[in-house]
């Protein structure tokens, strides 16, 4: 069946130990862990370590291992989203070389996913990308196969910040796209860390992918997003995002969870469903926090049993 977990990023000031204490104690089944290198944020929900790859040997993976165990939980992915296109090669080159490093650390702990973002140069288009998408994402493919591991591509345009306009930071953004990169990538190890939320605010149909492409669902998010009409009246579809739509809980937006969870049980989806928490209206403490995570727990209870 669908197993619910969340997404640790939120949870930034935890350990590893605490995070599985809390899905433990709050009857999680799962949840995907950040893996991001150790240090500062570059954004937020950005820069959250949870395993450090970077250090994990045999002896820490088997620990891990173990504490997984002993709580009853699993991991349904390591996450790391970074811009594995970026302009800067030094950097891109950076965040390849730490995504290789999650790719082992998935291995090692025998986790099925890694989910990360395609990346994309938001000063140039779709296609240019594409050419920078077939030098540097076959190798990178190819590594997580060798590993047995899957890749799982969120479908988050990343166009939310003055740095980030006018084409987004992520490639992966439509069904379109997707076509194009599976064509090129076929490897069946490559798919999407779906949300649903992201085609809401891009006026797209968020449940008819699950359908189109039900052989590429490797990872769930749940997120809902809220459209402004009257907002996206006077500022229109040219507007940065955030101007016209809100990040919201799972049920709080404009996402339909009936449906979403219909086409799931169609397509007998047996996975990893992971509340992401992105609604700006529960940052205030980590009181609200626990509570947006618990309140989208207790919401989606109705579709899971």
């Amino acid at each position: 069946m669908i197993d619910l977990g969340f997404v640790s990023a939120i949870l930034a000031g935890y350990t590893f130990d605490q995070v599985i204490d809390f899905a433990a104690l709050h009857k999680f089944k799962c949840v995907e862990l950040m893996c991001w290198p150790v240090g500062k944020a570059e954004r937020r929900y950005a820069g959250v370590t949870h395993i450090d790859v970077d250090t994990l040997d045999n002896s820490q993976a088997n620990s891990i291992k173990d504490y997984l165990d002993q709580k009853g939980i699993y991991i349904s992915g390591l996450g790391y989203y970074p811009n594995l296109l970026a302009a800067d090669a030094m950097k891109s080159g950076i965040y390849r070389d730490h995504l290789s490093k999650v790719i082992r650390a998935a291995s090692l702990l025998e986790i099925p996913v890694v989910n990360t973002f395609i990346g994309r140069d938001h000063t140039k288009s779709a296609d240019e990308n594409f050419k920078l998408f077939r030098n540097v994402w076959p190798d990178i493919v190819k590594t997580a196969e060798d590993k047995g591991v899957k890749i799982g591509i969120e479908n988050c345009p990343m166009l939310f910040t003055g740095d980030e306009w006018p084409g987004g930071k992520n490639l992966a953004v439509s069904p379109v796209i997707w076509d194009r990169m599976f064509e090129i990538i076929p490897a069946r190890a490559f798919g999407l860390n779906y949300d649903p939320s992201h085609m809401v605010w891009q006026m797209m149909d968020p449940i008819q992918p699950l359908y189109d492409y039900k052989e590429r669902i490797h990872h769930i998010h749940l997120k809902d997003a809220k459209v402004n009409t009257d907002k996206l009246k006077r500022v229109g579809i040219l507007a940065a995002p955030l101007e016209y739509h809100s990040p919201k809980l799972p049920g709080l937006g404009d996402v339909n969870w009936n449906h979403f969870f219909a086409a799931l049980t169609d397509i007998r989806y047996r996975g990893p469903a992971c509340i992401e928490v992105e609604d700006k209206a529960f940052e205030g403490s980590n009181t609200d926090i626990i509570t947006a995570i618990l309140t989208s727990r207790n919401y989606l209870a109705q579709f899971l049993g």
